[in-house]
């Protein structure tokens, strides 16, 4: 057996941020049951509770930690709080995000601008600063961000959204360039149109839906699990020669065949 333990998380501690729900909540589960112990992290302690205690339940090991991503306290709290319970910290998952605003650029405001900014792109930099030095001192690690196809195209009224998901895939890249020396692997996923509460805006309404199953080649939209094994590989030593990777998940929908 040489590649199949390459997968294992066993002794691996993972801190997966907007973990409450949808991708998140499907990355944690996907950990825990790779054997890692997970930090389920979101804004409400209620809610991180609930999701860790399901795991626990399954015989996963799992806690919840508080996290509004777009406090600085906080995030310096999550972390603080991560090495206090488990000692390490191996894989950082920063999957948070919001898009507050659907419209065009012109009409767009200052506050929701820089909202989309500070939450989906801000919060990563400010969590993979304070994970680095942790995971520089135990010999490294992995940094997982969620990105989106959106960041790789242009599209009409998301247009904030898809700034700051292709800031996540370059913050990804220089951080992979600056911390390899560390042992520091990171690496982006691009996921498609995934059912989830944020994107409910579009799979809910039918003429977009249509439009979005006829532009994807597997004629679907995908389930948040999917998003999980993707994220295991990359956390775990399968991927140990991969960094600075940007890669998509989205049922050939940017493919261009459509």
């Amino acid at each position: 057996m040489r590649i199949k333990p390459l997968f294992d998380l066993t002794g691996k501690v993972a801190v997966i941020t907007g973990a409450s729900k949808g991708i998140g909540e499907a990355i944690a589960r996907g950990m825990a049951e790779f054997g890692a112990q997970v930090v389920v992290s979101s804004r409400k302690q209620d809610a991180v509770d609930q999701v860790a205690q399901s795991f626990l339940d399954d015989g996963l090991e799992a806690t919840g930690i508080e996290c509004h991503v777009g406090k600085p306290d906080d995030c310096e709290a999550l972390i603080k709080k991560t090495i206090e319970k488990y000692g390490r910290l191996d894989v950082l998952v920063n999957n948070a995000g919001t898009n507050p605003y659907f419209g065009p650029l012109v009409n767009i405001s200052k506050e929701a601008y820089q909202k989309t900014l500070d939450i989906n792109l801000g919060s990563a930099l400010t969590l993979s600063n304070l994970a680095h030095p942790h995971m520089k001192a135990q010999g490294g690690g992995s940094i997982i961000h969620i990105s989106s196809i959106e960041g790789m195209h242009p599209s009409e009224f998301m247009a904030a959204y898809n700034i700051s998901k292709a800031g996540l895939i370059m913050l990804g890249k220089n951080q992979a360039v600056e911390w390899g020396k560390d042992n520091i692997r990171v690496n982006t996923i691009c996921p498609g149109f995934v059912q989830t509460k944020l994107s409910a805006a579009l799979w809910e309404n039918e003429k977009m839906r249509d439009g979005i199953l006829r532009a994807t080649p597997l004629n679907r939209i995908a389930k948040p699990d999917e998003m999980a094994g993707l994220a295991v590989f990359l956390a775990s030593d399968a991927s140990s020669f991969c960094t600075s990777a940007s890669i998509l998940n989205d049922g050939g929908i940017l493919s261009g065949a459509f």
